[in-house]
């Protein structure tokens, strides 16, 4: 234990000066293990990863089946693999019509690389619309879009032609015109603060994507697979985009990412060249049979009715001094504290009393909630308790 906790502080690089440290033993369901005995209640899902808890036991058989099968055979798009045609045709069969043709990639950040590219060779044009306080991911690409000139400015210059709208406000949309190729927006920001786009604004914005001929893209890493309390966001917003970005969730805990669109859109990957975008390990065949395992287990349970419970007791619960409020859908909240202090106090002040929780990108002052869909209102309500009793300790 010791050699692995050197190991890590002299050979992983690491992002911060302050990393949690925390050194794993094992996982399972709501919980985290650690080496040294102790037991954390994960109400973060590994950052909306782990909705069905760690270690499903239908996501584990369904690795292990696989793994005597094969691994890796080929690069994407070449060979047949059972479980990439399995998991393409569940997953599309839950979508719009438009939403027909799925591009399996290897993380969150990839499937929007995919979706930017894509975009740009359909349309012809360069032109990209973002929003202000948006998170898309950090290669190039994802970084060129996210909103946020603090990460943005190490790393300049970026694509070019990239634009930045106000989310949420109908008067900024006019930066959409004949020379945009995409907007790119999250139908709730997640890591800008938890902020949900309003119905109304969201239509608008569609429409102006159809005026102009520029696709729409829904980068639904965080919000897919229930954890909004649909399957995908788009469905309360009842707009569909052209392009769907996952990732996250969608893999059960294991590392898949994906962009889906239409097969008309997609044609543009096949020609001036062909094979004009592709990747080793996207859609790994041990992947998509724990995704394929997964969405299964989704669809046969009431998770929507959980996500929205998640909610329901947050917002009963979670109130009193040094609390602002509790925002989001279904068990995608942010408990806005008074301050960046308080919120750092408490959170470290939780994770002494066995429960994990964390902030955004762009917020110091706001608890990030987001639960397994699978924790027990029991053990829920233990945790707002922990929540609730450090928020009082320090105001």
């Amino acid at each position: 234990m010791k050699q692995d906790k050197d190991s890590f502080y002299r050979h992983i690089a690491q992002t911060s000066d302050e990393p949690m440290g925390l050194e794993v033993d094992r996982a399972s369901g709501c919980y985290l293990f650690t080496t040294d005995g102790k037991k954390y209640v994960d109400l973060i899902s590994g950052i909306a990863v782990s909705s069905l808890g760690h270690r499903h036991p239908n996501v584990i058989r369904a690795i292990k089946e696989q793994l005597d099968q094969h691994l890796h055979v080929m690069v994407y798009g070449e060979y047949i693999q059972k479980p990439q045609s399995r998991f393409a045709d569940l997953l599309t069969r839950q979508l719009p019509d438009s939403l027909d043709r799925v591009y399996f990639v290897n993380s969150g950040t990839e499937s929007v690389e995919g979706a930017l590219k894509l975009a740009k060779k359909y349309t012809g044009r360069t032109k990209l619309v973002a929003f202000e306080n948006s998170y898309h991911g950090d290669t190039h690409g994802s970084l060129s879009v996210t909103g946020r000139n603090v990460y943005r400015d190490p790393y300049e210059p970026l694509l070019p032609d990239v634009h930045f709208a106000a989310f949420n406000s109908k008067e900024s949309l006019s930066i959409i015109d004949d020379s945009t190729a995409a907007v790119i927006l999250e139908p709730i920001q997640g890591e800008g603060g938890v902020i949900p786009s309003q119905k109304a604004w969201l239509k608008e914005v569609r429409k102006r994507c159809d005026e102009h001929g520029a696709l729409l893209i829904f980068d639904e890493i965080q919000t897919g697979f229930f954890r909004t309390g649909t399957l995908f966001a788009f469905e309360y917003y009842d707009v569909v985009p052209d392009i769907l970005c996952l990732a996250k969730a969608m893999g059960g805990g294991m590392p898949l990412g994906a962009f889906v669109s239409s097969s008309e859109i997609f044609e543009v990957f096949k020609k001036d060249p062909p094979l004009n975008h592709v990747t080793t390990f996207g859609g790994h065949p041990v992947c998509c049979a724990a995704a394929h395992a997964n969405l299964e287990t989704l669809l046969s349970g009431d998770f929507s009715s959980k996500a929205y419970s998640i909610a329901e007791m947050a917002c009963h619960m979670l109130w009193g001094d040094g609390i602002v409020e509790v925002r989001g859908r279904g068990a995608m909240l942010g408990l806005q504290l008074r301050d960046a202090v308080l919120t750092q106090k408490v959170v470290e002040e939780c994770f002494k009393n066995g429960l994990i929780l964390g902030w955004t990108l762009h917020s110091d002052s706001l608890i990030r909630i987001a639960p397994p869909l699978i924790i027990e209102p029991d053990l829920l309500e233990e945790a707002f308790d922990i929540i609730l009793s450090a928020v009082r300790k320090f105001v």
